[in-house]
């Protein structure tokens, strides 16, 4: 794993704080997307496997090429929470250890809000 638990967590907590910045309710359900990684398509998808067992919903792998040239295979595996420290903290320290016992990357989550939520801190006043 490329990044530490500690520095995941850390991440997690400044991702948490930055959404609610922007306008995030921390008591809505997001759809949390976790993105895990490896150049080796059968050892990620071992961790897809393990994932689901966990209650994740895992899409199809996407193949790409890093600035290198090298292939790697990729996933998103999502669900439903609010942004909750201790709720996504547990998630991140689930999929770390399925990321470390797989031998794959975990390059934490991420999640969308949607427009509704920025409007009243963008709207300029017209209707």
């Amino acid at each position: 794993m490329s990044q530490s638990l500690n520095e995941l967590l850390e991440q997690n907590e400044q991702t948490i704080n930055a959404l609610i910045s922007d306008g995030a309710e921390p008591d809505v359900l997001y759809e949390i997307e976790h993105h895990l990684a490896s150049t080796d398509f059968t050892k990620l998808e071992k961790a897809a496997v393990e994932l689901v067992k966990l209650g994740y919903h895992v899409d199809d792998a996407d193949e790409f090429e890093d600035e290198q040239g090298k292939r790697w295979f990729a996933f998103i595996a999502a669900t439903d929470a609010e942004l909750d420290n201790n709720v996504l903290a547990r998630q991140v320290r689930e999929i770390a250890d399925v990321a470390d016992e797989c031998d794959v990357e975990y390059d934490g989550w991420g999640t969308m809000l949607d427009d509704d939520e920025l409007d009243d801190e963008y709207d300029d006043g017209e209707e």
